[in-house]
């Protein structure tokens, strides 16, 4: 889960455009619930190495370090690859470098899945990533090229949320895969799936479907001079860079749920793999409502006053330290389970309000590359260090003593948060009336 991009002619150029839908409304929704689907793929081939942790930890003699390595090394690739990739799909087209993409990653999971050691695991994990790298932002701008500028945060947070479900799934079906049938078919289950939806994305979904009528949209090509000429407006503010840090701090705590409940409950619940996994699956399911929600309740009270959307991403944040911080310290049963729970469902729920703020701080005309600058930030900052920064603290403690700590970087996403509402306005005022016409800024006021 953002700069954002409301690919689509202008007003009067498609017979669509005064309804604020550039292509009709069933292709719209199913496009979302392809791409929807490829994000949960793209999730289920990350995350399932997370379910199987006490697998590989006990066969190979791994450390937290290096099953936290092998997580991270994934997110990694996806923060230093992501703009170069997103940057190629605006020019040469969004919809093959989405299919290139989960072909990619679908191959690389089935390579995971006969791996016979860690250093060729890890290989397969980092070419999980350079699938990756370009779904995540190349994603989001094609579904919101499609849909009404109304539905921003919305979108955004539902379609960000693919990752917290993605990695239920992943985490759940990998688990009881692993469980009954080894850890190397809960590799392989999610390698095909990838390859099948692929297979489906590429017959339904085309760059000249998405194309309006008479329109145009952001995805088309433009000359160089002129996007290297926008790249600059990226971090044309402070308010906009403080979104990107915010975002990405946040989620480093997310994250660090998600790679780590399942060895959490192995190991101080007692659960066997598939126990486990099912039980982090509620867990992480509840991260993905959060990442909704934050969407959701920023949109319903940003609508009169716009700079609401950042009160939403600072009391997500504070509430989720607060929780969290609490959660950890408590002893296991069900009253851990139930603050653990509360904190969950804020961790992530900035995404939504983190993704309009960018997508009103920054031109149209350059959605992907936008989109790809959030995830690099998302990714270098917060999913990335998250899983290993955890695994490496619990080799010097213990894993629950990392996970006591980790709530604190939300704190720091806090600030970030509070300094970028200190300049929201007068850096939106400041895009609002330049004179660029490709950043169409009509479209920011109505929708910051």
């Amino acid at each position: 889960m953002e700069l954002h991009t409301t690919a689509g002619p202008i007003p009067g150029t498609d017979p669509t455009a005064s309804s604020g839908w550039p292509v009709s409304r069933r292709y719209a929704w199913v496009v979302f619930a392809l791409s929807f689907g490829l994000l949960l793929s793209d999730y289920m081939s990350r995350q399932v190495l997370n379910a199987v942790f006490p697998d590989l930890k006990s066969e190979w003699l791994l450390t937290d370090a290096k099953l936290g390595t092998l997580s991270s090394v994934v997110a990694l690739m996806v923060g230093l690859l992501t703009f170069p990739m997103s940057l190629m799909a605006d020019r040469w087209g969004r919809v093959k470098s989405l299919l290139l993409a989960a072909v990619l990653w679908s191959v690389a999971t089935l390579g995971c899945a006969v791996s016979a050691s860690y250093d060729q695991m890890f290989v397969g994990r980092l070419f999980v990533g350079i699938g990756e790298a370009a779904y995540g932002s190349v994603g989001i701008a094609v579904v919101l090229s499609i849909f009404p500028m109304g539905l921003r945060a919305t979108l955004s947070g539902a379609f960000i949320a693919g990752g917290a479900f993605g990695s239920v799934l992943g985490v759940s079906i990998g688990g009881a895969v692993a469980q009954h049938f080894g850890w190397r078919w809960a590799f392989g289950a999610m390698g095909v799936f990838g390859l099948v939806l692929a297979a489906v994305y590429g017959v339904v979904v085309t760059e000249k479907r998405l194309t309006p009528p008479g329109g145009s949209t952001d995805a088309e090509p433009g000359p160089q001079g002129r996007l290297r000429a926008l790249l600059p407006r990226l971090f044309s503010s402070v308010s906009v860079i403080s979104a990107y840090v915010g975002s990405g701090l946040q989620l480093f705590v997310a994250a660090s749920l998600m790679a780590w409940l399942p060895s959490y409950f192995n190991r101080y619940y007692d659960m066997p793999t598939a126990k486990a996994g099912a039980t982090a699956g509620i867990f992480i399911l509840v991260i993905g409502v959060g990442m909704i929600g934050g969407g959701i309740v920023s949109d319903r009270l940003s609508r009169a006053f716009p700079i609401r959307k950042w009160m939403v991403a600072i009391g997500f944040s504070m509430g989720s330290l607060v929780l969290l911080m609490a959660a950890f310290r408590l002893p296991t049963g069900a009253l851990q389970l139930a603050v653990l729970a509360a904190g969950a469902l804020l961790s992530a729920g900035t995404a939504g309000p983190a993704t309009a703020m960018v997508a009103n701080l920054t031109p149209a005309s350059i959605s992907a590359t936008a989109f790809a600058t959030l995830t690099f930030a998302n990714s270098l900052l917060g999913l990335a260090p998250g899983p290993a920064v955890t695994g490496a603290l619990a080799d010097g403690s213990s894993l629950l003593g990392a996970l006591r700590i980790v709530p604190l970087t939300a704190l720091a996403a806090t600030l970030a948060f509070l300094v970028g509402r200190h300049f929201y306005e007068r850096d939106l005022l400041r895009l609002t009336s330049g004179p660029a016409p490709e950043a169409r800024p009509e479209e920011a006021v109505v929708t910051a």
